[in-house]
């Protein structure tokens, strides 16, 4: 297990996707200070094209040094290999982040595992770029191996091949799914990363603390639109304040007993309609099972896509027809077929 660091809600890290200049790191630095709890600022970028802005460099980490002494911030920066965090050691680097392109491989978390033995010193682990939960668990386990237990994990969203509004599709089922596998672990939500549009930032990190998140990563920069890197994602330091201060903030638990005994009463309404729900997969998957008998018999396929496309077609009208959402019934119905195919296709077999 990792060991819970980040006791303070809402735990603010900020700063500039990269350095740029040591005078542009310093103003940020000093326009956030008395707001976040962790400076951070890319030295080394791992990018898909080499013609894109790669990162000032090892000179990155004498300007967070003097950022750390002169500002009195907590300072974190991205390593990719083992150099950078034997280099971000010797230079006093609180904190050290791997990103989503490095989380991915098992070989590189593993070598940053080796450079970190004997190390006490704060370590986030964003998810990996695809939504593979193993993965994400598989690194905080080799990070926790090294003997760190000052782990967070970091939540920036996952890489979509269909377009929707966001640069990275939240997923939110999975960071909650490694909130069961691992209890006792802090989650920060990345919202730059998973918006990649400024007018984003808020929505996202609001229904981050609504999850119960411990804490958000944010790019700040004192003027995006002249960033190296990212700018359409970043804040002004104005900007996150605000964000900040306009953070609604929730309870996990009730104290007051009347309030305890009506949620108790709405959730037993959830439980009732959760067994209907039950009983009647249940008696769907009989008919199932009818059809694949019948279908054996005259030599059908399991699959017949016409039928398929109707099912989605005349469920997402009637769910359209009361008000829900479309998105949540075609995976609901995805599901079901899934496994109405596999039932069909077990039974064809052993018949």
């Amino acid at each position: 297990m990792s060991k819970k660091v980040i006791g303070k809600k809402p735990y603010i890290i900020a700063g500039p996707c990269s350095i740029e200049t040591y005078d542009q790191a310093f103003l940020i630095a000093e326009s956030v200070k008395n707001h976040i709890d962790l400076f951070r600022a890319g030295i080394w970028k791992p990018r898909t094209s080499p013609n894109s802005f790669e990162g000032v460099g090892q000179k990155g980490l004498g300007w967070l040094r003097a950022i750390k002494k002169h500002v009195g911030l907590r300072v974190a920066t991205e390593v990719v290999t083992a150099q950078h965090v034997d280099l971000c050691l010797k230079n006093e680097i609180d904190c050290l982040w791997i990103g989503a392109r490095t989380t991915v491989n098992p070989y590189y978390v593993q070598e940053i595992a080796e450079a970190l033995k004997g190390v006490n010193i704060q370590i986030l682990i964003k998810n990996p770029i695809h939504p593979e939960l193993n993965l994400w668990i598989g690194a905080i386990e080799r990070i926790r191996k090294s003997g760190i237990s000052d782990i967070a994990a970091v939540h920036r969203g996952f890489y979509s091949y269909s377009k929707n509004e966001y640069r990275n599709n939240p997923k939110w089922e999975i960071p909650i799914k490694l909130k069961k596998e691992i209890k006792d672990i802090s989650i920060i939500c990345d919202p730059s990363h998973i918006s990649g549009r400024a007018d984003l930032i808020d929505e996202i990190s609001q229904t981050a603390m609504d999850l119960d998140f411990n804490g958000l990563m944010i790019e700040t920069h004192n003027k995006p639109e002249t960033a190296l890197s990212d700018g359409n994602q970043q804040l002004t330091p104005k900007k996150l304040k605000q964000l900040i201060n306009n953070l609604t903030l929730r309870n996990q638990n009730i104290s007051d007993i009347n309030y305890k005994k009506k949620l108790v009463s709405f959730r037993k309404k959830i439980d009732l309609y959760d067994k209907k729900i039950i009983e009647l997969l249940y008696e769907r998957k009989r008919i199932v099972q009818e059809i694949a008998k019948f279908k054996n018999t005259n030599k059908l396929t399991a699959l017949q896509i016409d039928r398929w496309i109707e099912i989605l077609k005349t469920r997402k009208e009637r769910a359209n027809n009361i008000g829900l959402d479309n998105n949540m019934i075609v995976e609901i119905f995805e599901l079901i077929h899934k496994y109405s195919i596999f039932t069909q296709t077990n039974i064809m077999r052993e018949e």
